[in-house]
């Protein structure tokens, strides 16, 4: 078991965190305080927007909700939550609530170091293996080599155009990439959420994903998208890269606002468009 003194916060991630310390954290800052910073001091300090502070103010429980927005980022771990609080002038709040912290914390570490027992399962998808065979066209049946790709693309249906330009500009001109196509290449008979998983994982590189007003929409896209996030937890790796193609009316999701983007939406950059996407994607 993590003693204290050996916790280090900088490698825990805000999901760690449990309700109870949400809802006791919030009590603190929810309320509009004249002397001391509240949560929108503190939502600032995460680099939240002036409108996003606006749209906050709406909800019930605007510091939840700030919570919820800001450990999707990157930089949200315990330790940074702890610096702001800090820095905000608000160590009343880390004093009274440093030991339900430490121990989340602790409570995290000790399922991290818990290794599962390997024997095989069955579930409702059939056995589990260390890497199914046979789920994409060209998967060797035996499960020694199977098929790998540069990018999964993720995309709805009402998109599916653009996924074909897609496959016309990467695949079948002098980028020669390799494009994991759910409604092309996966095999029917499969469990989409695990082998969705298998695939974004172990076979792709990289994944796109292509954002709409129907991507906002999609089940199965915010799942691939948070899937493939949470196998990237800073952005040097380049795992994820946002396609916006068309205009939209709803607004761009927060869980990737802080990617950068190919936007074919702007005339004056879209003869660079397929030459930036392909680059990214032929990285190693």
């Amino acid at each position: 078991m993590a003693s204290k003194s050996s916790i280090d916060h900088e490698l825990i991630p805000m999901s760690a965190l449990n309700c109870s310390f949400r809802k006791k954290l919030g009590l603190y800052l929810n309320p509009t305080n004249a002397v001391a910073a509240d949560w929108r001091t503190v939502a600032e300090m995460m680099d939240f927007t002036y409108l996003e502070i606006k749209n906050f103010e709406k909800t019930e429980y605007p510091f939840e909700k700030v919570l919820t927005e800001w450990e999707t980022r990157p930089e949200a771990t315990v330790a940074n939550l702890l610096s702001i609080l800090e820095k905000a002038e608000r160590k009343d709040v880390i004093s009274d609530l440093r030991e339900i912290i430490d121990d989340d914390c602790r409570k995290y570490l000790e399922r991290q170091q818990r290794k599962p027992v390997q024997v095989p399962v069955v579930d409702s998808c059939g056995p589990r293996t260390r890497e199914r065979e046979g789920i994409t066209l060209y998967d060797d049946p035996q499960g020694l080599t199977p098929e790998t790709f540069d990018a999964f693309i993720c995309y709805c249906q009402s998109d599916f155009q653009f996924v074909h330009e897609m496959i016309k500009q990467l695949e079948q001109t002098e980028y020669n990439l390799k494009l994991c196509v759910f409604d092309r290449d996966v095999l029917p008979g499969t469990c989409v959420w695990t082998i969705t998983s298998e695939l974004i994982e172990k076979r792709c590189k990289r994944m796109v994903v292509v954002i709409s007003d129907d991507y906002l929409d999609s089940d199965a896209c915010d799942f691939q998208t948070k899937f493939a996030l949470s196998l990237c937890p800073n952005t040097q790796s380049k795992r994820l890269i946002p396609v916006v193609y068309k205009s939209m009316v709803k607004p761009f999701p927060n869980i990737l606002r802080f990617l950068t983007i190919c936007d074919y939406t702007r005339p004056h950059t879209q003869r660079w468009f397929w030459i930036r996407l392909a680059k990214a994607l032929s990285l190693p």
